[in-house]
């Protein structure tokens, strides 16, 4: 057991309908939910094959009205969150919320990047054993769409250590960067194609069949955005918008 210094180990889903969300994954992936639904702090847990890996919480007013839309959040665990703060904003990322102590769990921020892709700096309370992140429901890859994959890149290799594990050329979408820490590839940044109008993260949730979990996705109200498709490696992908309009992927 240790700590996932570097690694996203938690999912947070931010959401206008937690009942119809939770009923969405849960027939898609196979998740199952621990805790109520109702009250304005409401954060039933996400279970996966291997335990709990995230939570779902409703998108706050303010962001509402800032015209954010529901989200997926990735957690970076770090050895000292407020340091990893001092460092994050010294290289040009910015603070939105935090830091704040959640009694018993741990202590997090929600900041972005330079480019404006938003994620949270997190340090757990206790130790959390490794998962295996080829089992189904797990979050398996990460993958940022940035406006500068080069400064991007540099920005969170200084930040969380992380190395280039390769790179292929995407034609006319430019290069894929693959990173990742130690002999684990954690995920890719590429240039955002110009029809998406934000950095951002999107996460991508392993099943057993793309296109068999592609179908209960789109028969319960998700719009497909891309896919599905071959990648490198021998994986099928598929991109897509959740009832609730969060971007989320599946990947087998």
């Amino acid at each position: 057991m240790s700590h996932s210094f570097g690694r996203f180990v938690w999912y947070e889903l931010n959401t206008t309908d937690l009942d119809a969300a939770i009923r969405f994954y849960g027939h898609v992936t196979g998740w199952t939910f621990d805790g109520a639904t109702d009250g304005p702090h409401a954060y039933p847990h996400i279970r996966g094959s291997q335990g709990h890996l995230g939570g779902v919480t409703r998108l706050q007013e303010p962001a509402k009205a800032m015209g954010v839309p529901p989200h997926w959040m990735g957690y970076v665990e770090v050895a000292d969150v407020d340091a990893t703060l001092a460092k994050l904003q010294a290289l040009g990322g910015t603070l939105h919320f935090g830091p704040m102590d959640l009694p018993g769990t741990g202590r997090f921020a929600v900041v972005a990047d330079p480019q404006g892709a938003a994620f949270s700096l997190y340090r757990a309370a206790k130790e959390e054993p490794e998962r295996d992140l080829r089992q189904p429901g797990e979050f398996n890859w990460h993958e940022l769409a940035t406006s500068d994959h080069h400064a991007a890149f540099a920005f969170y290799s200084e930040l969380f250590g992380w190395e280039k594990k390769g790179e292929f050329d995407m034609g006319p979408m430019g290069t894929y960067l693959l990173f990742g820490l130690g002999d684990k590839q954690l995920g890719g940044i590429f240039k955002r194609p110009p029809e998406m109008p934000v950095s951002a993260w999107l996460y991508y949730i392993m099943v057993a069949d793309v296109d068999a979990a592609l179908q209960r996705a789109v028969d319960g109200g998700a719009k497909l955005l891309n896919g599905p498709m071959p990648v490198p490696g021998g994986a099928r992908i598929v991109q897509l918008l959740d009832p609730q309009g969060a971007l989320f992927a599946l990947v087998s």
